[in-house]
């Protein structure tokens, strides 16, 4: 029977009642703790346990509190720190930078548990109260933030966090492999000023020489700040870097220093990666928290098993291809089997697996042959805006792991909720997934994430033409309709993506009237540290090209694309009345099919709206302003499952990281 005592030690007195009286690391999180492989604290801690390690967590410490960061003792190796499993950024405001009232990764929802910019604060705090003890930062906080980056909550470029943090070490990507040889480097007695020649971190050096790899410097931080340019043809390198094959080490200057950042580290292989799965986990969020209204994040992937890591979809808002990478590895059917029949032993399991999935749930082998000799390609994308040819689209072994897992014994349904990349789902030949998919493992309704309906838009987004989900609908209509099943198909949109303008916006309300179903979800472009995206929003340029692209900035502009996407919610009608009066749409007011809105009844003019757009009316009137959009923004995204080095993993802004867009 599981207690107290399984899970790892928070406090001076689980130290004494396991007779400890020193211990190895310190793991500091900006998330409650939660014992479970979807959270990265609890990944990276149980690690270092399996390696001999003795690994203590102090989760949100009251930083204002300098006894907090104390309340555990020394550790006599290092102290190891992540914001959480998402940016503390993210989690703490909306793509319209509004505060949000919660937190689902602290006890009873309580925002202000930990602070803007977690690891820097938290980093600081232990040079404060420990001096030069080895400190190490990870998560996808640090990963994101690993460069010169550009800042969307305070609008400006700021410098690697790894200077910000005062950290010797920043692990970035999925952090198994970096942390065991750290601590391993570290216990042996090597000086952290001496690891240098870990894949998958990054340091700071007097001189360039110190690198250990085949390396390419970009533009400095003090050029990206002052050059829009610099700052995508760097963004661009570092990007492309990112892989575990081919990549190089990247060197950027920061003032009198050179932040290095070593190549990728290799993923886990299947043996590792099932290792790691199946470590002793306690599943749950630590009972302390219980009095507390409990971990809400939990609720979302108690049980949920991941079976895979990495996604080659390449999007390019979205932060897994920077962090997690584009390589895939899947775990064993016998491993994740095992996770399922213990699941089916918990005290709470109802029969239903919530999800069998990961970044993307139908990736379980690389895009193609070439990617496991020469990794990914440069400046080519497995699946947009069209299939690669070399692409090798096969379900058959995630077909025959799901089947197994519907024969256990107890389980009643399997469903499939982190994403489906519909694309290369239609690539597939054989049908048979597709068939299992809308027989057995759907509640209801699918998601899946077109995104946009204009071919620019989705290649600024790098992701296929919306012929591809048109034609991913249809078939999906036809195979409900073939096997008696009534469920709906719900697609995640985005507004104000770079690249979108308002006229973009229109039409993608006209695709959506004509497919007379109106999205429940739209999310404002939120740009992210790091991804190439947040490049094209930041400098107006496409990295990938060096060609300007158009970047809806204003919150007003944001607003009516927002409001064009749901314009049959009646508090919106102002602002689509004035978007359409703005782009000389009035065609689409009137009573046809194709129209968006009915026009006014008497006494409710349209000259309110097309005096805001500049346009004159048909009639004066004095009218009232435009209502605020009532929309909250991007919610604070459920984990990711299987982060990294004390790390969050997002989807960037999704269950990974709720239920993440594809």
């Amino acid at each position: 029977m599981k207690t107290i005592h399984d899970f790892l030690p928070i406090s001076k007195e689980d130290l004494l009642d396991r007779e400890w009286y020193y211990y190895d690391f310190l793991l500091i999180t900006g998330d409650a703790y939660v014992d479970h492989p979807s959270f990265g604290t609890a990944i990276i801690s149980r690690v270092l346990e399996d390696l001999g390690f003795r690994v203590a967590i102090l989760a949100q410490p009251d930083w204002k509190n300098l006894d907090s960061f104390t309340a555990l003792g020394k550790p006599r190796y290092g102290v190891l720190v992540n914001g959480g499993n998402i940016d503390s950024m993210v989690a703490h405001y909306t793509a319209a930078r509004k505060r949000r009232h919660d937190d689902a990764y602290s006890p009873g929802r309580k925002a202000g548990l930990r602070p803007d910019r977690a690891t820097i604060v938290y980093g600081n705090k232990i040079r404060e109260v420990w001096g030069d003890i080895p400190l190490i930062i990870g998560g996808l906080e640090a990963s994101l933030r690993r460069f010169a980056h550009y800042d969307y909550w305070e609008d400006k470029v700021r410098r690697s966090i790894l200077l910000d943090a005062q950290a010797d070490l920043l692990i970035y990507g999925m952090g198994e492999r970096a942390v065991a040889d750290i601590a391993k480097a570290l216990a042996a007695g090597t000086p952290v000023r001496e690891i240098t020649d870990v894949k998958g971190t990054c340091f700071l050096a007097k001189d360039p020489a110190a690198c250990h790899y085949p390396s390419l410097t970009v533009a400095s931080y003090e050029a990206v700040c002052q050059s829009k340019k610099a700052y995508a043809e760097a963004n661009l390198v570092e990007y492309d870097e990112h892989d575990p094959i081919r990549g190089r080490a990247v060197i950027q200057p920061h003032g009198d220093r050179y932040l290095i950042a070593n190549p990728p580290a290799m993923p886990l292989t299947t043996a590792e990666l099932d290792h790691v799965a199946e470590l002793p986990y306690m599943r749950e969020p630590h009972p302390v928290y219980d009095s507390m209204g409990g971990v809400p994040a939990i609720e979302e992937v108690r049980f949920s098993v991941t079976h895979n890591r990495g996604c080659f979809g390449a999007c390019k808002f979205c932060s897994l291809a920077f962090h997690q990478g584009r390589m895939i590895t899947s775990r064993s059917h016998e491993s994740v089997i095992r996770e399922v029949t213990a699941l089916t032993k918990h005290p709470g399991f109802k029969g239903y697996i919530h999800d069998v999935g990961g970044p993307t749930a139908n990736f379980r082998r690389p895009s193609c042959q070439k990617q496991r000799k020469h990794g990914l390609c440069k400046h080519r994308d497995c699946l947009a805006p069209t299939p690669c040819p070399n692409l090798d689209a096969d379900h058959a072994d995630y077909l025959q792991l799901l089947r197994k897992l519907r024969a256990i014994p107890g389980i009643k349904k399997i469903f499939i909720r982190s994403g489906i990349r519909f694309d290369y789902l239609m690539q597939d030949k054989n049908g048979e997934f597709f068939a299992d998919l809308v027989k057995h493992h759907i509640s209801g309704q699918l998601k899946v994430a077109p995104e946009h309906c204009v071919a620019h838009v989705l290649d600024a987004m790098g992701k296929p033409h919306i012929q591809a989900y048109e034609k991913f609908r249809d078939k999906y209509q036809r195979l409900n309709q073939k096997y008696g099943m009534n469920q709906f198909l719900v697609p995640y949109l985005m507004s104000s993506h770079p690249g979108a303008t308002l006229a973009d916006a229109i039409a993608m309300a006209q695709w959506i009237n004509k497919t007379g179903r109106q999205p429940e979800q739209v999310q404002d472009f939120y740009p992210t540290p790091g991804t190439l995206a947040t490049g094209m929003y930041y400098t107006g340029l496409d990295p990938r090209t060096m060609k300007p692209i158009y970047v809806p900035k204003t919150p007003h502009e944001k607003e009516l694309q927002r409001a064009l996407l749901q314009w049959k919610r009646p508090e919106k009608r102002r602002l689509v009345l004035e978007a359409l009066h703005r782009e000389g749409r009035e065609d689409l007011i009137g009573y046809g099919p194709d129209c968006l809105l009915r026009p006014n009844r008497p006494g409710k003019p349209e000259a309110a709206q097309a005096a805001k757009s500049g346009k004159p009316g048909k009639t004066q009137g004095r009218g009232k302003a435009p209502a605020k959009s009532q929309g909250r923004g991007q919610h604070a995204p459920a984990p990711q499952r299987s982060k990294s080095a004390g790390k969050q993993t997002s989807r960037s802004p999704g269950k990974t990281q709720g239920k993440r867009r594809k």
